[in-house]
C-alpha cells in the first residue's frame, strides 16, 4: 500500500478548535485512504501568521522540521507528499523540502497564488507559498477562483486537477424530509464561528438582510461561536426571540438543526466554499449564500438553493422572501440538495479522483 506523508499548514487535522479548515483536513485524510493509500499525518507545526510577524521564525521552525523529517524517512521514504491548503498566510517550507531530498512527489490541494502580497508584510509568506505552488508536480483545485492564477504562473511540468468539495455521507444520518406543507414560520439556520474579519462581515451583511425581510414570519438558530461573539449578539439582539443562539454545538445537535431548518442562509464573504453549505444540503436543507470564491461550486443555484450576488444583502433577503412563498420548490430543492451532497459530492467521489490523479505519480517514481 502506497504511503503519503500529510501536512495542513494551516490548521493540523489534530487541532482542538473545530472548523471548517479541520474538519476538510481530516476528510482529506479519509478519502486517501479510502482510495487506498496509507496517508500519515506528517507534521503539526503551524504557519499560520495573520499579520506576516512571526513568518520569520516559522520558516526557521519548518526548515528545522524538514531536516528533522528528512533524517527520519531518508532510509525508508514515503511514496508522496501530501499538502492541504497553501497561501500567503500558511506557507509550506516543509513539504517541498522534503520531497525534494527524498525524490517524491510532491502534491498541493487548494493552493492559492495572490500577487498583490509580494511586498508587505506578508511578503516573505507569499514568496514561501509561491515556491510551494512552484515545485508542485500536482494542484488539485478545490475553489475556483484559485485557478485562472495557478494557470497563469503553472510550471511546464506541473498538472492541475479539480477536485471539487466533498463530505463523508457517513458523518450525518440521512434524514427524513419532511412533507410538502409550508410552516407556519420559516425556520432558519446559520452555521458559522464567531470571529473578526470576514465572519463578522457575514454577520453583519445577514443582520441587514433579516431587516429587509421586513414583516414576513421567520425565526433564526445560530449555530456557532468564538471571540467575536459579542459583537455577533449584538447585531442579532434587534430581532428579540426570533433568534435562538446555540453557541458551539457538537454533531449530533448540529445534524438535528440542520435537518429541521427549511433553509441555510449564509453571506459566506470571501469563504473558500464552506463546508456548512455542504453539510446543510446532506440533510436535505436548501441553501441561501452569497456568490463569493467557490460557493457556486457546492450550491446549485435554483437547483439545491440560492447564489446571490457578492455581498448583496438586498439579493440575499429576496432570494429568501421568494422562497418563502414557494413549498413547493423548497421541497423540490430539499431532495435535489440531498441527492447532491451525498451522490456527486460524497466521499467516494473524492477517492476516485485521487486515486487517478495521485496512483501514476506514484508509478513513475517506482518504475
Amino acid at each position: 500500500m502506497s504511503r503519503i506523508a500529510f501536512y495542513a499548514p494551516l490548521k493540523a487535522p489534530d487541532h482542538p478548535v473545530p472548523s471548517g479548515e479541520r474538519a476538510v483536513a481530516r476528510l482529506l485524510l479519509r478519502a486517501l485512504a479510502a482510495a487506498g493509500f496509507a496517508p500519515e499525518v506528517a507534521s503539526s507545526l503551524r504557519t499560520r501568521d495573520p499579520d506576516g510577524s512571526r513568518h520569520p521564525v516559522l520558516r526557521a521552525e519548518s526548515q528545522a522540521e524538514a531536516e528533522r523529517l528528512i533524517a527520519r524517512c531518508r532510509a525508508d521514504p514515503p511514496d508522496l507528499w501530501f499538502t492541504y491548503h497553501v497561501y500567503y498566510k500558511a506557507p509550506d517550507w516543509i513539504g517541498p523540502a522534503v520531497a525534494g531530498a527524498l525524490g517524491i512527489p510532491y502534491v498541493v490541494a487548494e493552493g492559492s497564488r495572490a500577487g498583490k502580497r509580494a511586498a508587505g508584510p506578508h511578503a516573505l509568506g507569499h514568496a514561501g507559498a509561491e515556491a510551494a505552488l512552484d515545485a508542485a508536480n500536482l494542484i488539485l483545485v478545490m475553489n475556483r477562483r484559485d485557478r485562472p492564477a495557478l494557470e497563469a504562473a503553472r510550471p511546464d511540468r506541473q498538472v492541475l486537477a479539480d477536485l471539487p468539495p466533498f463530505l463523508d455521507p457517513a458523518d450525518w444520518p440521512l434524514p427524513v424530509l419532511p412533507a410538502a406543507t409550508p410552516p407556519a414560520s420559516l425556520r432558519l439556520l446559520t452555521v458559522a464561528m464567531m470571529r473578526e474579519g470576514d465572519k463578522l462581515a457575514s454577520y453583519r451583511l445577514l443582520a441587514e438582510a433579516l431587516v429587509r425581510l421586513g414583516d414576513r414570519s421567520w425565526t433564526l438558530d445560530v449555530a456557532g461561536d468564538g471571540p467575536a461573539a459579542r459583537e455577533v449578539a449584538a447585531l442579532l439582539a434587534p430581532f428579540g426571540d426570533r433568534v435562538r443562539r446555540h453557541g458551539a454545538v457538537a454533531p449530533p445537535a448540529l445534524s438535528a438543526l440542520y435537518s429541521a431548518a427549511d433553509l441555510l442562509v449564509w453571506p459566506a464573504v470571501n469563504e473558500a466554499w464552506g463546508m456548512a453549505l455542504l453539510e446543510a444540503q446532506a440533510h436535505g436543507c436548501p441553501v441561501v449564500a452569497g456568490g463569493y470564491g467557490g460557493v457556486p461550486d457546492v450550491v446549485r443555484d435554483g437547483v439545491t438553493g440560492r447564489v446571490t450576488a457578492p455581498g448583496d444583502a438586498a439579493a440575499l433577503a429576496a432570494a429568501i422572501a421568494d422562497l418563502v412563498g414557494a413549498p413547493d420548490r423548497r421541497t423540490a430543492m430539499r431532495a435535489a440538495a440531498l441527492a447532491f451532497a451525498r451522490g456527486e459530492r460524497g466521499l467516494d467521489g473524492a477517492a476516485a479522483i485521487l486515486r487517478r490523479t495521485l496512483l501514476p505519480m506514484i508509478g513513475e517514481r517506482r518504475a
